[in-house]
């Protein structure tokens, strides 16, 4: 516990001494105050289209090389780009899902500088004016103690710019040579750019999977990072709070959300040695955590890109409404608001919501559920074909289901057992069919034998229940006088009787009714 400092504590001492002193203990706690990380994020997001942003070349992943290359995309004199309204449609609807300012009027501009998969020699890009400005993204992730409260913070939008993709370097280090890729080249993307409102690589993946969510909600981005189609930038920074931000690096071309993290908190606590070691942290950039060497070809965010108007492009317009259009312009040739408001989707954070209220789930299922790929999906098709409460059907999907799912690294849409199949051996448990240790094993066997229908192997396995009476009686007769110094102890003990019904249960292989066993044994030990 720090102790305070109170100049009343030495009455003799002379003025200057009490001076000196106050500021040594100022200085004192400043320096004892933490450092913490400061994030900020530059996203890429390929836009799902079928063409790129300025011309009619197809965009497809894992073509030939040099495949989708059209004139324009190859920069050859006197070609012009043609813009894709798709593009802009993608762009817009991303801005309103975030609650970012639409700017009805936004340019071009080239961003000038050299490499060789870029063979115009410039960028064309939105720096200036961009398509949206001023958003906030609300994300979630699991934290507390346990790690089953679901914490809420925003991060806000500087802005979102419509840019094409370069194309791709393909390093040949056995022939020391460098071969150029130009299908990627002109792929329409849009660049998100959040403040540094994150303070550690949780947070950062927490955010960039919300956001991956609502692109795949609204179809603007498929959001597949093994395939680049979300490339992230992490500019990270320390200082103690209160004092100006640090010197921040860029760490690049990030496509992992367990990589983001694991860079970003690396290179907090790097930067932190650092700088308690009382050095200065260089402004530089860094490919995950493995230092880059400046290159003089790619531009850094201090280098001057020699920014100019692009001449080729008139600047681009929405509209709100039909109402709003100029003369003589058709509605089919524009981008109007009003639509793209009205066919915005279901967003995950309104699905959570949805999932709490109408089935009564806690907040960490409502989160589970919605962010592993097609989960949610899987539950509410489990709900339509079963009677059972919904806090046990939960249990089912994000225990036996998901467990399985991550033991064998496989997809929900993959998942040997269909939701139809699931909810009718919940029903089977519910009308008292089988226990429900037996409906764990009649799982497994439909994980393990696709098709098989759960009535089929409830039959084949001898998995029924037993509810008899007299079979029932002798069994925990049977266990009941193998045991007595358990039957000993003092009657009503809940531990003693639930391990003779664990006994039980093991003699019957889970299929004995728990209810009249409990009932019986508690009538032969009492």
């Amino acid at each position: 516990m720090k102790k305070r400092c109170n100049v009343h504590y030495f009455p003799s001492a002379p003025d200057i001494s009490v001076i000196h002193f106050s500021l040594v203990c100022v200085w004192y706690l400043s320096a004892l105050q933490q450092l913490v990380g400061v994030v900020g994020l530059e996203i890429h997001a390929q836009i799902s289209s079928n063409t790129k942003l300025f011309s009619g070349s197809s965009v497809q992943f894992l073509a030939p090389p040099n495949s989708l290359v059209s004139f324009f995309d190859a920069s050859l004199p006197g070609t012009l780009p043609v813009l894709n309204k798709r593009c802009v449609e993608a762009a817009v609807m991303t801005g309103l899902a975030l609650n970012c300012t639409i700017n009805k009027k936004s340019v071009f501009d080239r961003k000038h500088y050299f490499y060789a998969d870029l063979p115009a020699g410039y960028q064309i890009t939105q720096q200036r004016r961009p398509v949206a400005v001023d958003g906030v993204l609300t994300y979630s992730f699991l934290g507390g103690r346990k790690r089953n409260q679901v914490m809420r913070k925003n991060v806000y939008i500087k802005q979102i710019q419509l840019e094409q993709d370069s194309g791709k370097s393909l390093h040949d280090d056995v022939n020391s040579q460098t071969l150029i890729d130009l299908n990627r080249a002109g792929v329409g993307l849009m660049e998100l750019v959040m403040e540094p409102d994150m303070s550690c690589g949780e947070e950062a993946a927490a955010a960039v999977r919300e956001l991956q969510l609502i692109l795949q909600a609204l179809g603007t981005c498929q959001g597949n990072m093994s395939e680049g189609q979300l490339r992230v930038d992490a500019n990270v920074s320390v200082h103690r709070p209160g004092e100006p931000l640090g010197t921040r690096t860029e760490v690049k071309n990030i496509n992992s959300l367990r990589y983001l993290a694991r860079a970003i908190d690396f290179e907090i606590q790097r930067q932190t040695e650092v700088v308690q070691r009382g050095g200065a942290v260089l402004n530089e950039t860094r490919s995950e955590v493995v230092h880059l060497p400046s290159n003089p070809e790619r531009p850094s965010p201090s280098t001057s890109c020699r920014f100019m108007p692009e001449p080729n492009l008139p600047p681009l317009q929405v509209f709100e409404d039909e109402a709003s259009l100029p003369a003589g312009v058709e509605a089919g040739q524009v981008v109007l608001l009003c639509t793209l408001r009205a066919g915005l989707p279901e967003l995950p954070s309104v699905r959570r919501d949805r999932l709490v209220q109408t089935y009564g789930l806690l907040p960490e299922h409502s989160f589970t559920l919605v962010n592993e790929d097609g989960l949610m999906e899987y539950f509410e098709a489990v709900m339509k074909g079963t009677s059972r409460d919904p806090r046990k059907v939960i249990g089912w999907v994000t225990n036996e289901l998901l467990g399985l799912l991550k033991q064998q690294d496989l997809s929900v849409s993959h998942s040997p057992v269909p939701p139809a199949a699931l909810a009718e051996l919940l029903e089977l448990q519910e009308a008292g069919h089988i226990s429900s240790s037996a409906a764990k094993q009649v799982f497994q066997e439909m994980w393990r034998s696709p098709g098989k229908a759960a009535p089929q192997i409830i039959q084949e396995r001898d998995l029924g229940l037993v509810s008899d009476d007299a079979d029932l009686h002798r069994i925990c007769q049977k266990v009941v006088e193998s045991h007595p110094d358990e039957v000993s102890v003092r009657s009503g003990n809940q531990k003693v009787l639930n391990k003779l019904m664990g006994l039980v249960q093991k003699e019957t292989k889970g299929r004995a009714d728990p209810v009249l066993v409990r009932k019986i044994l508690q009538e032969k030990t009492s």
